[in-house]
């Protein structure tokens, strides 16, 4: 006895503008500086464009057997999107297809909700493994563990599946279709000391957070300041006065 498996029919509606979005409390306060400092060192590098959307518990619709499925990933990058009508209007969802590219990545950081990240229920709701990998098909999807550390980066076969990716022998995964590296790194930003996701450019360069780029400044000048108080001492002994120079 064979069983048909029927796949779902997906559209791409437009979500109704009186559409009552899902307000779901954040599970822990480390979700939302984990998401921030992933988008603070792309902006900086600079590497956002005007076209790119990146969203933190921002939802992503699909319609699926004529209902409406809203996810909404700690954190995803759509590499382009159509501008919104009217221009620079505040989007209150993303509807891929329909408002521009699939995202080329999603991100789940795991929580006290542990498990839901993993879910490949198909009846309506489905988990959101099921909805990333069978109904938007999206590339990459990297479950984040911040209080462990550890990290599962998987990407979409040819058949259509989830296949767990192992990482360089610098412990980095290649994230292709945003040309930089993805990563663990321990430390400290602001008021939270632990784990954090982090990219590194081809070259396999940390890209830096704002506090760090200021720092690293600040080294620079300290450095150089022992130079420039010599070479105006010099050109004293030549009589010659350094501010003129």
């Amino acid at each position: 006895m064979s069983t048909t498996i029927i796949e779902p029919i997906v559209t791409w509606e437009k979500l109704p503008d009186d559409f009552p979005l899902p307000d779901e409390p954040e599970d822990n306060i480390s979700q939302p500086a984990i998401a921030f400092a992933l988008t603070e060192s792309l902006e900086l590098a600079p590497l956002i464009q005007p076209q790119i959307l990146i969203g933190t518990n921002f939802g992503i619709c699909a319609t699926v057997d004529g209902k409406l499925v809203i996810k909404a990933p700690d954190w995803f990058y759509v590499p382009s999107v159509l501008p919104t009508a009217p221009l620079n209007q505040n989007r209150r969802s993303y509807t891929p297809k329909l408002e521009g590219e699939i995202p080329a990545i999603v991100m789940e950081f795991l929580s006290e909700t542990e498990g839901s990240e993993y879910s490949i229920k198909a009846k309506y709701p489905p988990g959101k493994w099921y909805y990333y990998e069978r109904i938007i098909q999206v590339p990459i999807y990297v479950i984040f563990e911040p209080e462990a550390g550890w990290v599962e980066v998987y990407q979409l076969s040819a058949s259509g599946q989830y296949e767990l990716q192992q990482p360089n022998q610098n412990r980095l995964y290649w994230i292709a279709n945003i040309g930089l590296f993805l990563g663990i790194w321990q430390g400290a930003k602001v008021n939270r000391t632990g784990y954090w996701l982090r990219w590194w450019d081809e070259t396999g360069q940390l890209l830096l957070w704002g506090a760090e780029r200021l720092q690293q400044e600040q080294q620079l000048r300290r450095r150089s300041q022992p130079l420039a108080s010599r070479m105006a001492a010099k050109l004293r002994e030549l009589n010659i006065d350094p501010e003129t120079v």
